[in-house]
């Protein structure tokens, strides 16, 4: 994974239950899943707002 060298000041403590949370190996991998489900969770809820209740689901029809 590239990337370029941040530093931040995380809560030592939530960092590391994050971790524990999201079976990370290292806080830096619980901070990038987090983003990464942040990030997805925006897009899902902008996804439902424009569209739902819109969608049918074809091959359902019994």
């Amino acid at each position: 994974m590239a990337g370029t060298l941040t530093s931040i000041r995380l809560d030592t403590k939530l960092a590391d239950e994050a971790k524990r949370a999201l079976g990370a190996k290292s806080r830096t991998e619980a901070v990038h899943i987090a983003l990464k489900e942040i990030v997805g969770l925006k897009k899902f809820k902008k996804l439902m707002k424009k569209y739902g209740g819109k969608l049918q689901f074809g091959g359902l029809d019994e």
